[in-house]
């Protein structure tokens, strides 16, 4: 049985691995898309005026494999077996209404790290043999 506490931890466990996932994005995604754009200006604009993003960035192995244990964290608090909502049907329909969005949160998180990861470690080799 799911109890109040199980939500609680399953519910900030999500939000904790959306923030996380949203960090490889801001440090490897969006300055890659920016500069592909030919924003390269903006980008030196906000490195400049948010220095955490350079230490973001400098430190992507970190930031990635944080969030991505987050990720698995968060799927298994989700998704292990025996988990079941209360009998009484209030406290039902605020456990399902719970798990329905914990499941949005997690999926979205785990589209902005699959992004991130792409923009970090994939699109330079793939552009670089694309060339060949």
């Amino acid at each position: 049985m799911l109890g109040d506490g199980d939500l609680r931890t399953e519910t900030s466990v999500s939000w904790l691995t959306l923030f996380a996932a949203g960090g490889t994005l801001l440090c490897c995604a969006l300055p890659i898309v920016l500069v592909t754009l030919g924003f390269g200006s903006v980008v030196a604009a906000v490195t400049s005026n948010f220095p955490l993003l350079i230490s973001l960035a400098t430190h992507k192995v970190w930031v990635f494999t944080v969030s991505g244990v987050l990720l698995l964290l968060s799927a298994w608090l989700m998704y292990r077996p025996g988990r079941t909502c209360p009998s009484d049907p209030a406290l039902a329909r605020t456990c399902l209404r719970a798990q329905t969005w914990n499941q949005r949160v997690f999926w979205g998180a785990a589209l902005i790290w699959c992004i991130g990861f792409f923009a970090a470690y994939l699109a330079l080799p793939i552009r670089v043999w694309l060339e060949r």
